[in-house]
């Protein structure tokens, strides 16, 4: 499933090119999760200012309006001046002036919804309950810890719900938590102010350098460029499961939490 980074990679590769582009047609393929909410052909002639990401979500703003795009659990985009005939998996096509921006998602848990402004009630119920953004200004230290104390579900759990911090998604949660020293199944509730203060940076670091290395791809992830991620690459615990860690050479081991899989280092992360 794309996390954050592999959003935000999947945002500066067409961010720039689309931006200041007339929307000439639209063109959707097979439902998706949640429908457009708008008439294909009111959206011709709008132009595209920006894009912005607000957790997993690309926000489109337009000169009228936004669009939120959600990758769902398999879903990716191109944006190129020429494509090929849409195919089985290609969904939506926001075809503009300078090229075509399409969504493939073969599971079709992704989505593009159209909304009048961001506190209308269709983005308001995509977005009013994310927690703050790990990558900016907001994310602060000692709310972080505040938050975290008022937890008492493992911390690993915690990061993946997204309403005390956004985007934190099953793999960048597990290396962050390695980073940090701290074990996946301790409850947020007992990590002290020091702790937090680790883990807190280590967040920022973990998902920093995955936007620098274009994500992770695990299956089929590529921006909007057709670009693979490399992150994975240098994975300190996730998907190594009976491999030695790199810092301790203990047997990395794998548990599940709420249906995830969860990777750690039981020397490196004791308690």
């Amino acid at each position: 499933m794309p996390e954050l980074p592999e959003v935000e990679v999947t945002r500066l590769s067409f961010a720039d090119r689309i931006a200041g582009a007339r929307i000439d047609t639209v063109r959707l393929g097979k439902p998706l999760r949640w429908p457009l909410g708008v008439l294909p052909e009111q959206l011709a002639g709008r132009t595209v200012r920006a894009v912005r990401r607000r957790g997993k979500y690309l926000l489109l703003d337009l000169d009228d309006g936004l669009l939120l795009l959600h990758l769902g659990m398999s879903g990716s985009v191109v944006f190129a001046d020429h494509l090929p005939a849409p195919g089985a998996h290609d969904h939506f096509d926001l075809v503009t002036s300078r090229g075509t921006l399409r969504l493939n998602d073969p599971r079709r848990f992704g989505a593009v919804v159209y909304a009048s402004h961001e506190r209308a009630a269709e983005a308001a119920k995509l977005l009013g309950n994310l927690g703050v953004e790990p990558l900016g200004e907001g994310f602060d230290e000692a709310a972080f810890h505040a938050q975290l104390r008022k937890r008492r579900a493992p911390v690993k759990q915690v990061l993946l719900a997204g309403d005390v911090v956004v985007g934190v998604g099953n793999i960048y949660a597990s290396e962050a938590l390695f980073l940090a020293g701290v074990r996946p199944t301790l409850s947020a509730s007992r990590l002290s102010r020091p702790r937090a203060r680790k883990l807190h940076a280590a967040i920022r670091d973990v998902l920093a350098r995955a936007v620098q290395k274009g994500g992770s791809t695990l299956r089929d992830f590529s921006n909007a460029n057709g670009e693979s991620g490399y992150f994975q690459l240098e994975a300190m615990v996730y998907g190594r499961a009976g491999q030695p860690c790199r810092v301790c050479g203990s047997a990395i081991r794998a548990i599940r939490q709420g249906q995830r899989a969860t990777f750690y280092c039981p020397a490196c992360q004791k308690s």
